[in-house]
């Protein structure tokens, strides 16, 4: 059985719980990485890379959710929001998305990144300077005149409530 007929051959839940599998192997994957590098060359070379690996990489995602999605070229924050729906570490996180004051605020609720680091006894992942990059790349693939702004998130994290949450507008000018 070919990868298509065996991908035809499951049912709508089997799909589901699938995609929910490949997203945590994708996250690991880059995780062991990172890993690896941190330990061999320390936590500054590793970042360095990661931020690399995360400009690249959340461009082509973006693009990939845009056209799966049908999404217009300025997409605008609805656009974001849906294409945040399926994003790879929403998918393999809990995470949450609501409107205030006109923009969208994005919560990762529990990070799996951070909770693995966390049960292995590591310190955590100093994710900040990636997510930046992350979620400000991806939202400008979704529509330019998206803005990203961090709300929280290590190593400043201000709210306790989350690993961290990014609030998304679009600019006036």
């Amino acid at each position: 059985m070919g990868v298509n007929a065996a991908l035809e051959a499951l049912s709508k839940e089997q799909l589901i719980e699938l995609v929910g599998i490949c997203s945590k192997n994708l996250i690991a994957i880059d995780g062991t990485w990172f890993q690896s590098v941190e330990r061999e060359r320390g936590m500054g070379e590793a970042m360095h890379h990661d931020e690399e690996a995360w400009r690249r990489f959340t461009v082509s995602e973006a693009k990939r959710l845009k056209s799966f999605l049908g999404l217009p070229e300025r997409a605008g924050l609805d656009g974001l929001e849906a294409a945040l729906a399926l994003k790879l570490n929403t998918l393999s996180s809990t995470a949450e998305v609501h409107r205030e004051d006109g923009a969208l605020v994005y919560r990762v609720v529990e990070c799996r990144v951070q909770a693995a680091r966390a049960r292995k006894g590591m310190e955590l992942h100093p994710c900040k300077s990636v997510g930046l990059i992350e979620y400000e790349g991806f939202a400008r693939m979704i529509d330019e005149g998206i803005a990203c702004e961090c709300l929280s998130c290590y190593p400043d994290a201000t709210d306790t409530t989350c690993s961290c949450a990014w609030r998304f507008s679009i600019d006036e000018d």
